[in-house]
């Protein structure tokens, strides 16, 4: 029996891990990766019990990408590769919208290297932490394509619109230290203790107020659209709808009694 390319489970803490599972191929991105890649974040978004994701890939790299060996196999004359492109494309995308409705911390743990949809991958997580020998590449106009994954959305609010420029046309990787200093990784650690790292931070938000994560995560993606006056009216809506909120009450009767809070994520 085939093992699924895409591995998910959420454990009794609320702590949902969810592999890359093409160790074989980089963990490269084929329409079957992508659209269970979809199913699972789908499943994350709409489930009341995770309280903090943790994304990592098997093998030796976290993830490389569209599958550019598939793409190969369909890039005679005609609509080969368009066609081949526009599955992987839209299972990627659901994904990416799926993954962006989590309330839950995302926090991405990753080795290797993390190149074009992987390097997307990276970007909507909420807290990255890199193995020290790390890399990161665009990659995609190095085989004449455009990118995807949302990452001209990301990168541009990350890294800043020069130096995503920089990387889409140069190709050039940034190691785990340029991508830390650029605001791309949160830490970089040993390699070695990269999983064990992740585990304790992703375990650690697990305990967290888990809907004031995911409103606090969309009001700072979303101020870099809005004016000053309509930021302020969004806080005060949101933070007037987390008052009333089981965990808001907890957080403050516990401040008030110098304990540390029992946050139940709702």
């Amino acid at each position: 029996m085939t093992e699924a390319p895409v591995l998910l489970d959420v454990g009794d803490d609320g702590v949902a891990r969810l592999t890359l599972n093409r160790p074989d191929a980089a963990n490269a991105i084929d329409l079957t990766l992508g659209q269970a890649l979809a199913a699972a974040a789908t499943k994350l978004a709409d489930s009341s019990n995770v309280r903090a994701v943790l994304l990592s890939g098997n093998g030796a790299r976290f993830c490389g990408g569209g599958d550019v060996r598939a793409f190969a196999d369909a890039a005679g004359e005609g609509p080969g590769l368009p066609d081949r492109l526009t599955g992987i494309v839209a299972a990627l995308h659901e994904a990416i919208e799926a993954f962006a409705r989590i309330d839950a911390p995302i926090v991405a743990a990753v080795h290797g290297s993390a190149a074009g949809a992987g390097l997307s991958l990276v970007a909507l997580s909420d807290l990255v932490l890199a193995g020290a020998s790390t890399k990161f590449v665009m990659a995609y106009t190095a085989i004449g394509l455009t990118p995807d994954g949302g990452s001209t959305w990301y990168l541009p609010r990350i890294i800043g619109l020069r130096r995503a420029v920089e990387l889409t046309l140069t190709n050039r990787a940034l190691n785990a230290d340029e991508a830390q200093e650029w605001g791309l990784v949160t830490r970089v650690v040993p390699d070695d203790s990269l999983m064990a790292e992740a585990e304790a931070l992703t375990t650690q938000l697990a305990t967290g107020p888990t809907r004031s994560f995911g409103v606090a995560k969309r009001l700072l993606a979303g101020s870099l659209n809005a004016t000053l006056h309509d930021q302020l009216a969004n806080e005060e809506r949101e933070l007037l709808a987390a008052g009333g909120r089981n965990d808001a009450r907890e957080g403050v009767t516990a401040f008030a009694e110098k304990r540390s809070p029992g946050f139940t994520g709702s």
